[in-house]
Parts: C-alpha cells; structure tokens; sequence
C-alpha cells in the first residue's frame, strides 16, 4: 500500500493543542507533568483512541510510549500500517492518579476529543478497551464482545480491539488479541 501524502495540521490543531495545553478544568491539571495530546498525522486512516495517560506517557508528553504503547507499535506494523497512516490519542488527556480511570476526567476532556476527531476525520476510529468503546459507543456490548468486529455508527467506521495494556497483563488474551489484528488488517485491506 502507498503512502498517503500528508496534509498539514490546520491552524484550529494548533490552537485546540494550545487550548489543551492550558487546561485546569478538572483537578488532574495539579498533579500532571505534561498534557498528552496526540502522536500521528494530521489526517490518519486509522485513529487509535486509548483510555489515559500512564506515568511514561505524562513524563514524555506523547500517548502510547510505555509497555502498552510498544505493544500497540508492533500491533500497527502487524496490520500495514505505516507511519503516514495512524494516529493515536487518549479520551483523558492528562494522568490520574495510579492509572485508575477517570470518569469525571472523561466527561471534561470529551469536548477536547470530538474536537479532535473533528479536525483529523480518520476513516477508522479504534477503541482500545472498554473506557474507549463505552465513551466512543455509548450502549456498545462489553470489550470482550466488540473487540474484533467492525460497526458504522453515525457515518463512522469503529473497530474496538482490548487494550494493549490487557493483553500485558493477562497472557491469556493473546491468541484473542491475535485474531482480532488479523480481522482488522482484513478490514483494512478490504
């Protein structure tokens, strides 16, 4: 597959990354290191949302850098995707506390992520876990039934897969997670 010519970010990127940058709305601004805005091209094929930041993420500034994130790399080089053609991002864009979800975070930061959605228009959003799936699909079946199965939801393409972070820490989900890649390359080659 070719690679895409890349498309500028647009001067409401910069200014929705600035806007991010400075946010205090929720407590989470008091104890991050850096904001956690985004990884990818201006306009991905493919957008990868995750759930938050995790301790390296918030030290580096940049979604999907730690274990999980190489996990997730190695997973986007399995389905043949290239660099000029994803995305990745988080729903929370600051770290909570211990890892632990926030859903008070969530609801803050989701003007932020249907802003962004809105600016990189990828053709395929991919949730990764259930926080994901449940913020991007409200009502969609559990993780572990969505995962690997494509849906169109208001003109959107959706395609949840666990989380790479799952798959880390429970072994067992590997042969799934496999399967899952394979569908999804499958799709995206179709």
């Amino acid at each position: 597959m070719a690679a895409r010519p890349l498309d500028p970010f647009p001067a409401a990127w910069d200014a929705l990354v600035d806007e991010i940058g400075r946010c205090t709305r929720c407590a989470l601004h008091e104890t991050r290191t850096r904001v956690v805005v985004y990884r990818g091209v201006p306009r991905p094929r493919v957008l990868f949302v995750g759930e938050a930041p995790g301790a390296d993420e918030d030290r580096e500034g940049i979604p999907f850098v730690g274990r999980a994130g190489r996990r997730l790399d190695r997973a986007i080089a399995e389905v043949g995707l290239t660099a000029s053609d994803f995305g990745v991002l988080n729903l929370i864009k600051c770290r909570p506390p211990q890892n632990r979800f926030d859903r008070l975070a969530a609801r803050t930061c989701r003007p932020y992520l249907d802003r962004q959605l809105e600016l990189l228009r990828p053709t395929w959003i991919v949730p990764l876990g259930a926080h994901a799936l449940a913020a991007l699909l409200p009502g969609a079946a559990r993780i572990t039934d969505a995962a690997g199965t494509a849906f169109v939801v208001g003109g959107r393409h959706y395609f949840p897969l666990l989380h790479p972070a799952a798959v880390l820490h429970r072994p067992t989900l590997r042969p799934r997670w496999e399967g899952d890649l394979q569908a999804l390359r499958a799709r995206l080659e179709s």
